[in-house]
């Protein structure tokens, strides 16, 4: 048996990895995070452009139809080089409408979706922390009352998926009466975030929201693992590249043992973590049975092993690690995202736990 990418993976893997290397290098990167605009629409028109936009939507739709693992590979090289944009929130959002709209809400957005013509965010975060369908407290009828935080990149999105109490998904299109937002300014300002806030504003239930949410969650985990292996390898790369050049009393550091054997142990946390969100993005669509638990799992060990690999980077380059001219903070702080975001490795340890009967 062989368990690898597929050459057609390899080579999706490889165009996005030299579209970031050519149009968001470090310098351009910097500039998006230090900026006050909430993402390059440039940057993601290119990546529209490379089909991305619509890379798990049904080709009927205008979509490449796509499986969990084509996704996650993507999301791995976006994170490897902490592509500042709205991939992860456009790619879950239209998984969403995807799986539990009707046919006529399929038809208006999917293909606008596919096409980058329409933006889409997701709303998954309550005000008191939870994150999970079953934490939902919104409650929505025709109308929908109340606030969402953390909402990535919701001031800009033509259509937000809202979860709501018991577990259900609504759309709310931009320009609702009643919409309002109030710009989150966080620690990763490769992704940027709206609370978001709405009186008597007029939603769309999708209608198999409620049979679907938890799946759309689980999507949400394998996609940010995907990018927190990505941001650990580069975390890696970037302390070995230093190891290797900076010298500290007359001599090259990467001679030095201790340094030596933190760089190890920052690969034997990477890459054996590859195969892990691998098998959790193959499970998603062919082993239905085991894939909350497999996604849960790599959710927690995945991006818990990103914030100490990037914690680790930040000692690798000594005193200019903890810097703001440093590049490693860029990806330091895309750690706490992916590690926070959807709930805490901890968290998702328990249910993981629950979910195999313990």
């Amino acid at each position: 048996m062989i368990f690898d990418l597929t050459d057609e993976q390899k080579m999706l893997q490889e165009t996005v990895q030299q579209f970031v290397q050519n149009e968001c290098p470090p310098t351009r990167l910097r500039e998006i995070f230090d900026g006050e605009q909430p993402h390059d629409p440039v940057l993601w028109k290119g990546l529209v452009e490379l089909g991305i936009a619509g890379l798990a939507i049904p080709d009927q739709y205008g979509g490449a139809g796509l499986e969990m693992l084509d996704l996650a590979v993507v999301a791995e090289t976006l994170g490897h080089g902490a592509f500042p944009g709205p991939f992860f929130n456009h790619a879950l959002a239209a998984l969403a409408i995807t799986w539990a709209g009707s046919d006529a809400q399929k038809d208006k957005w999917l293909p606008k979706l596919a096409a980058g013509e329409a933006l889409a965010t997701i709303a998954q975060s309550d005000p008191d922390g939870g994150w999970q369908p079953e934490d939902w407290s919104l409650s929505a009828g025709s109308t929908l009352t109340g606030t969402k935080p953390m909402v990535p990149f919701a001031s800009v999105a033509d259509v937000i998926v809202v979860g709501v109490a018991g577990g259900g998904l609504v759309l709310v299109e931009q320009g609702a009466s009643g919409l309002s937002f109030e710009t989150i300014d966080g620690a990763d300002r490769t992704r940027r975030f709206d609370e978001v806030s709405f009186a008597d504003t007029p939603c769309e239930s999708l209608p198999k929201g409620a049979e679907v949410s938890g799946k759309v969650r689980d999507a949400g985990l394998i996609l940010l693992s995907a990018d927190a292996l990505g941001g650990a390898q580069r975390c890696l790369e970037m302390s070995v590249e230093y190891a290797k050049t900076r010298r500290q009393f007359g001599v090259v550091i990467g001679q030095f043992q201790a340094l030596k054997h933190q760089l190890a142990n920052m690969a034997l946390a990477v890459e054996p973590s590859r195969g892990l969100f691998w098998y959790a993005a193959h499970a998603f669509d062919h082993v239905p049975e085991d894939a909350a638990r497999i996604a849960a799992i790599t959710k927690a060990h995945i991006t818990d092993a990103f914030m100490q690999v990037a914690r680790d980077s930040v000692e690798a380059h000594g005193g200019i690690g903890f810097t703001w001219e440093c590049d490693v903070q860029m990806w330091f702080k895309r750690a706490m995202f992916d590690r926070s975001y959807l709930g805490s490795p901890a968290r998702h340890r328990a249910r993981s736990a629950e979910l195999a009967g313990w």
